[in-house]
C-alpha cells in the first residue's frame, strides 16, 4: 500500500545526498580557482559532514523499525502467563491463535531477541530482561530433557513429549538463546545450563570420525533419524548446511561469555566446515553432504549463502584469528553471487532460491518470492561488506539502500504493522499470520540491532568508510 503525502526514503537521501556532494564540489571549485588549502579541508568536512547525515538517518530508520514493527509487537503480547514460554501463533492483525506445541527453535529465539533489546535500550531494560528471563525459565522447566539430556524439538503445551528426539539444528538455538541471556542477565542458572548443553551435544552428537556435528540424537542418545523426518530436510547419514551454520552461530555466543578451551577448539572445528565443506566457489553453498562431506546436489539458497557469510565473520571475530582473509573473501562472493542470480535489479529484494549449473551458476528455478528473513539477512550482510569494501566500491551501499527500500515499501505491513513473512515479487503481500513456530523476530531484529549499531560505528572509525552514493529512486509498482 503507498502512503499519501509521505517522501519516499531513497529521494529523501538522494536529495540530501545531492545538496551536500554538491557543496563539497563547490568547496573543490574554489580550491581550484585560488590554490588554497584550506577550501580542500572545508572540502573534506562538508564530505564528512555529508557521510555523517546520512548514516545516522538511516540508523534511526532501522532503529524505528526494531521497536515499532518487531520488539512492539512480540514483547510483551507473546509472554505466555498460563503455559510458559511465549505464544508461537500471531493472526495477520496480531491476535494471539491456540497452538498444541511449542518449539524450541520459537521459544530460544524470542529469549534471544528480549536479551539483545534489554541490551540495546536501557530505558526499557526492565521489561525485556523479563522477557528473557520467562524465555530461559521455559527452555530449562520445559524443553530441557531432565532424563536423558538435551532441549526437546518440541513440547506439547499441555503434557509430556511423545518425540524424544533431538534435533541439532534447534538444540543450538537453545545455547544461542541461553548465552544471550546470560550476557544481559548475569543470572548464572542460564549460562550453566548453555555450558551444559554444549557439552552434552559435544559428548554424543560430535562425530569424531568426519568432525563436525550429526543432525539427530534419539532417545538412547545414539544419532538416528526422527521417524517424521529432519526439520531442515536432511536425510539419514546426511549433514546439513542449515544445521552447520546455526552451530556455529551458537558456538560464537557461547564463546563471548565462556572462552573455555574445548568450546574454542569447536568453534574453530565448525568454522573450518562451514568455509571448506559447505562454501563454494564462485559464491554458494552446498545444502547436504553425506556424512563424510561429499557434496550432495541441492538447490542455492540465497538468504543462507548471504547470512553464512556474516556468521563466518563474525566467528572469526570472536575468535581473534589474525588472518580473517578467506572468510571475508568468502563473504564478498556468497554476497556477489547473491546479487548476481537472485537480486531484483528493478525492484530491490533479494529472491529464496535457485536451481545450480554445475559450474555454480544459476539460470533456471528461480522462485522469486521475497522471504521476510533473507530481506533481514541480505541487508545486514550488505552493510558488512560496505563497511569492509567502501574504498573500493560503492556497490554494496547502493544494494544496501535499495533492499532497505524494498523492505521499508513493501515487507512491513502499513495496516496492522510487522513484517509481512512472504511477498511476492512485485511487492504483493502473501495474507497469512504474522506468527508461528517458524515465523518469529530474531532474523529481522538481528539485522536491525547490527546495522544501526553498525552505521553509527562509522562514524567513530579514523578510516574512511565511503563513497556514500545516493540512490536512484527504484520502481515501486
Amino acid at each position: 500500500m503507498k502512503m499519501m503525502n509521505r517522501i519516499p526514503l531513497g529521494w529523501t537521501l538522494s536529495l540530501v545526498s545531492l545538496l551536500l556532494v554538491a557543496g563539497a564540489a563547490h568547496c573543490n571549485a574554489r580550491a581550484d580557482e585560488t590554490g588554497s588549502g584550506v577550501s580542500s579541508s572545508v572540502q573534506s568536512r562538508a564530505l564528512d559532514a555529508h557521510k555523517a547525515e546520512v548514516y545516522l538517518k538511516m540508523a534511526a530508520k532501522l532503529e524505528a523499525n526494531l521497536k515499532e514493527h518487531i520488539l512492539e509487537k512480540f514483547f510483551p503480547a507473546a509472554l505466555d502467563e498460563k503455559n510458559g514460554g511465549f505464544i508461537e501463533n500471531f493472526s495477520r492483525d496480531w491476535k494471539p491463535q491456540p497452538g498444541s506445541t511449542k518449539s524450541i527453535v520459537y521459544q530460544s529465539r524470542l529469549t534471544w531477541t528480549s536479551a539483545e533489546a534489554a541490551r540495546r535500550f536501557p530505558d526499557k531494560a526492565d521489561l525485556y530482561l523479563s522477557m528473557t528471563r520467562h524465555g530461559a525459565a521455559y527452555l530449562a522447566q520445559k524443553m530441557w530433557d531432565e532424563k536423558n539430556g538435551g532441549f526437546f524439538w518440541e513440547v506439547p503445551v499441555n503434557g509430556q513429549p511423545e518425540n524424544a528426539f533431538k534435533q541439532m539444528y534447534g538444540h543450538a538455538f537453545g545455547i544461542y538463546a541461553l548465552a544471550a541471556n546470560y550476557r544481559a542477565t548475569h543470572d548464572l542458572a542460564a549460562l550453566e545450563l548453555a555450558q551444559k548443553a554444549f557439552q552434552w551435544m559435544d559428548k554424543y552428537a560430535h562425530d569424531s570420525l568426519h568432525g563436525g556435528y550429526f543432525e539427530n540424537i534419539g532417545p538412547d542418545n545414539k544419532a538416528a533419524t526422527p521417524p517424521s523426518g529432519n526439520a531442515v530436510g536432511a536425510k539419514e547419514d546426511q549433514k546439513s548446511m542449515n544445521t552447520g551454520i546455526h552451530i556455529l552461530e551458537a558456538l560464537t555466543e557461547l564463546y563471548a561469555v565462556w572462552p573455555d578451551p574445548l568450546l574454542k577448539e569447536r568453534l574453530q572445528e565448525m568454522l573450518d566446515i562451514c568455509h571448506r565443506r559447505f562454501f563454494s566457489p564462485p559464491g554458494y553453498l552446498i545444502q547436504f553432504t553425506s556424512r563424510d562431506w561429499k557434496p550432495l546436489r541441492s538447490p542455492d539458497s540465497f538468504g543462507h549463502d548471504v547470512e553464512a557469510g556474516f556468521l563466518m565473520v563474525e566467528a572469526a571475530d570472536a575468535l581473534g584469528l589474525k588472518d580473517k582473509t578467506p572468510y571475508w573473501k568468502a563473504a564478498r562472493q556468497l554476497v556477489d553471487h547473491a546479487l548476481r542470480y537472485g537480486w531484483d535489479e528493478k525492484r530491490g529484494g533479494l529472491y529464496d532460491l535457485g536451481t545450480l549449473n554445475d559450474d555454480g551458476s544459476v539460470t533456471s528455478g528461480l522462485k522469486t518470492a521475497k522471504i521476510w528473513w533473507v530481506q533481514a539477512e541480505h541487508l545486514n550482510a550488505l552493510l558488512l561488506l560496505h563497511g569492509h569494501s567502501a574504498k573500493e566500491t560503492s556497490r554494496y551501499w547502493d544494494a544496501f539502500l535499495k533492499q532497505w527500500q524494498w523492505i521499508s515499501n513493501f515487507q512491513i505491513d502499513p495496516i496492522n504493522g510487522g513484517w509481512w513473512s512472504d511477498v511476492q515479487e512485485e511487492g504483493k503481500p502473501v495474507i497469512r499470520a504474522k506468527a508461528d513456530c517458524w515465523t518469529e523476530c530474531y532474523h529481522q531484529a538481528r539485522s536491525m540491532l547490527n546495522t544501526s549499531a553498525r552505521l553509527r560505528s562509522f562514524l567513530n572509525l579514523r578510516r574512511s568508510v565511503s563513497p556514500v552514493t545516493p540512490l536512484s529512486t527504484a520502481p515501486t509498482d
